[in-house]
């Protein structure tokens, strides 16, 4: 049988599922590159004895707390229900290490933020006139998600590398004037993949406070919040007065990747036909029944194993690994300057934003940075990155580079730096990049 593609879901031919696989490909045929590309945790602080001593952490845990070994292994061994058997966990977590209180029972656990994000859209999103804003550029995996769902996205570009609020009332409006309902607006408050931005404490109230006003839910992601180092604004979650915030994490960035267990608080009530309440959280779970079923037992058994060593506080857990970021990209961004001062920047027309913290950082060129470009630079200079035309819904991004630092070594910063500025150099021939070049004062991150 030979299926006609116009018979598949139209989602299929979109570029946007592309993406990561051409990124995993390109970085299979070029092994010897230095890679900027994957937005993956340095795994030099992951060892295998720690997921044992984890799962034997968990199962003592389930001992004090009155289990029998039947009780323990089934604990390990069976299905979870849908919603999560480590939301308790979870919700200690978030008091410790955020200051704010969630009920357990307003918890989904999920298979990683992707699955979380799957279960939001699917629950919020009925018609095709409801609306997700999203903050542009953005995570690819929001777009594809959306794009899988049949769910009508509208960007709100960044200005000067950052949400302005006025901006996002601005679509707002426009969204209703058109007939269209904007239900939630997608937001990556700290070291935002792809730009490393992060949202300064006023602007975060300044949003919910629109939120508030407008009835429109804030999807709050914050895979990369642990990722740098210092003192944090307010998690959006914990200045939450209204319960407009629907808050999606995962312990990929901080505990490790391949446990896939993330979460999604949602203490949204929701009200039926007949004036009964539930929580939104409830209907999430219904919907990952019919998905992943449950998120796997063992994984959520390490996760939680890796939270009562540490009493939940996952900072003191990520200490290290937030101190090899910091370092990181203060070694890239100091290398970038060291090659590319900034009369040679401004003879290329290139420049560059200053996070200070987390896995990415956006630099701008003079020359087109799609896909040909990037097999250019791996055949040639040895050296791999992340085009940020991936990361923008209707377009954009055509001569930034997204560049990824977090699991790099110190000798492959300084190498990949100069191989990236090779490349740039060949690829620019002197030409003045057109529109403004990203700011280059600090990050108030």
């Amino acid at each position: 049988m030979v299926l006609d593609s116009t018979t598949l879901h139209s989602s299929i031919e979109d570029p946007v599922l592309d993406r990561l696989s051409f990124l995993n490909e390109i970085t299979f045929r070029y092994p010897d590159a230095v890679s900027f590309a994957p937005g993956q945790p340095y795994d030099g602080f992951f060892e295998v004895e720690d997921v044992h001593a984890c799962l034997r952490r968990y199962a003592k845990y389930l001992e004090d707390s009155g289990a029998g070994p039947a009780q323990v292994r089934a604990a390990f061994h069976r299905y979870a229900p849908a919603a999560g058997q480590i939301r308790e966990l979870i919700a200690h977590s978030l008091r410790q290490e955020e200051g704010f209180e969630v009920a357990p029972e307003s918890i989904v656990v999920t298979v990683g933020a992707q699955e979380a994000m799957f279960l939001v859209l699917r629950t919020l999103f009925a018609t095709p006139e409801d609306v997700l804003l999203l903050v542009t550029p953005c995570y690819a995996g929001i777009i594809g998600a959306a794009r899988l769902l049949d769910v009508t996205v509208a960007a709100v570009p960044e200005r000067d590398g950052r949400l302005v609020v006025a901006d996002l009332e601005r679509a707002v409006r426009a969204q209703r004037a058109a007939g269209r309902r904007p239900r939630a607006v997608y937001v990556v408050p700290d070291h935002a993949n792809p730009t490393g931005s992060t949202l300064d404490l006023a602007t975060r109230v300044e949003l919910l406070e629109l939120a508030r006003r407008c009835g429109l839910l804030v999807l709050e992601d914050s895979p990369y919040r642990l990722s740098g180092p210092g003192p944090r604004p307010a998690m959006l979650k914990a200045l939450d007065g209204s319960r407009c915030v629907v808050q999606l994490g995962t312990f990929s960035k901080t505990v490790f990747p391949g446990a896939r267990v993330g979460y999604v608080v949602a203490d949204q009530e929701v009200r039926d036909g007949r004036g009964r309440i539930r929580p939104l959280a409830r209907d999430l779970a219904r919907v990952k029944s019919m998905v992943t079923v449950n998120t796997s037992s063992l994984g959520q058994a390490v996760v939680a194993g890796a939270l009562l060593g540490v009493d939940g506080r996952l900072s003191v857990l990520n200490a290290g690994a937030a101190e090899h970021y910091r370092r990181a990209m203060a070694a890239t961004l100091a290398e970038l300057e060291r090659w590319l001062p900034p009369g040679r920047r401004r003879e290329l027309g290139v420049g560059w934003n200053r996070p200070g913290g987390g896995f990415f950082l956006t630099l701008r060129t003079g020359f087109r940075t799609g896909t040909a470009a990037l097999e250019r630079s791996a055949r040639e200079f040895g050296v791999l990155w992340t085009p940020m035309e991936f990361f923008h819904p209707f377009g954009g991004g055509e001569r930034d580079i997204r560049l990824s630092i977090s699991s790099l070594t110190p000798g492959q910063v300084v190498e990949g730096v100069e191989r990236l500025v090779r490349f740039v150099e060949a690829s620019s021939g002197g030409r003045a990049a057109a529109g403004p070049v990203p700011g280059t004062e600090s990050d108030a991150s």
